[in-house]
C-alpha cells in the first residue's frame, strides 16, 4: 500500500507518499497560495495513495474537504525528525510563520513544547520580508550573511518596525551583509531562547524551510556548543511524519 501525508503550511504546501516500509516512494510541494485546498487537490491528483493524514495550519479545512483525518504539526515533526534520526531528542521547527521547539522522550513520544504562532518575527516570512528589504533573494540571504565581517545590532523583531530599522540602516550607509548578519543574529537569539525552555539535551534537529538558512544553523550550532542535524529536505519532515503516522494507524 502508499500512505500520504500532506503538509499544508502557511506558506507551501507538501506531500509524501512512503511505502509499507516507511520508504518515501514521492514527494512533490506547491505553494499555498490564497486557495489551499484548490492547490491540495492538485498535488493529491498528482499522486497516487491509498490513505492520506493532513497537518499543517491548513489540517482542519483540509479534513472538512476531503473528510480525512488530521493530526498536530507538532506530532508530525517528531514522528518525521525521529525517523530521519532516531536519536534525536530536541527538534526546532521555523516554518513560514510559526516557530516551535520540541522536546522528545527516548521512545519519540513529545514530552513538552514550546510555540511562537503569535506574529512572523523570527520565521521564515520574517526572512523573506528582510531579504526582500536588502535586494537578495531567500535562498542566498544566509550565505551571504555568513560573510559579514562583523555583526549590526537589530533592535526590532516586529517585522514592520524591523523593516523600516533596516532601511534607515541602508539609507545610513551600512554594508547589507552586516546587515543580513545583525538579523539573522536577532533570529537566533529568539530561536535559542525558545529551545532553552524544552532542551532535553541529546542529539538536535533542525526542521521547517528555515533550515536551509546556513547562517541560522551555524549560529544556533555556536549557542549550544553541539552540531544542530539538518534533514535532507527540511521542509518535507513533516509531511514524512504524517506519511508514517497514516502508515501505523490506518
Amino acid at each position: 500500500m502508499r500512505f500520504g501525508g500532506i503538509d499544508i503550511g502557511s506558506r507551501s504546501i507538501e506531500f509524501v507518499v512512503v511505502d509499507d516500509g516507511g520508504r518515501i516512494i514521492q514527494r512533490c510541494e506547491a505553494d499555498t497560495g490564497f486557495d489551499p485546498i484548490t492547490q491540495a487537490k492538485k498535488l493529491l491528483k498528482s499522486v497516487s495513495y491509498d490513505c492520506i493524514i493532513a497537518t499543517g495550519y491548513g489540517r482542519n479545512l483540509f479534513e472538512t474537504t476531503f473528510d480525512t483525518p488530521t493530526i498536530t504539526e507538532i506530532k508530525a515533526h517528531a514522528v518525521g525528525a525521529k525517523a530521519c534520526f532516531n536519536e534525536v531528542r530536541t527538534i526546532l521547527d521555523i516554518g513560514g510563520q510559526d516557530s516551535k521547539a520540541i522536546a522528545l522522550f527516548d521512545n519519540g513520544k513529545v514530552k513538552k513544547f514550546e510555540m511562537n504562532d503569535r506574529c512572523a518575527a523570527g520565521t521564515g516570512k520574517f526572512l523573506e520580508i528582510m531579504a526582500k528589504t536588502l535586494g537578495y533573494k531567500i535562498d542566498e540571504f544566509g550565505r551571504e550573511a555568513l560573510t559579514a565581517e562583523k555583526n549590526l545590532a537589530i533592535n526590532s523583531m516586529c517585522t514592520v518596525f524591523a523593516e523600516s530599522e533596516v532601511t534607515s540602516l541602508i539609507a545610513r550607509g551600512e554594508n547589507r551583509r552586516e546587515i543580513a548578519k545583525g538579523l539573522h543574529i536577532a533570529v537566533a537569539k529568539r530561536a535559542v531562547a525558545m529551545i532553552k525552555r524544552v532542551f532535553n539535551g541529546g542529539l538536535m534537529v533542525f526542521t521547517g524551510g528555515v533550515a536551509k538558512n546556513p547562517c541560522l544553523c551555524q549560529l544556533i550550532s555556536e549557542a549550544f556548543g553541539m552540531k544542530i542535524h539538518v534533514p535532507e529536505a527540511p521542509h518535507f519532515v513533516g509531511a514524512y511524519g504524517a506519511a508514517l503516522l497514516a502508515r501505523d494507524t490506518l
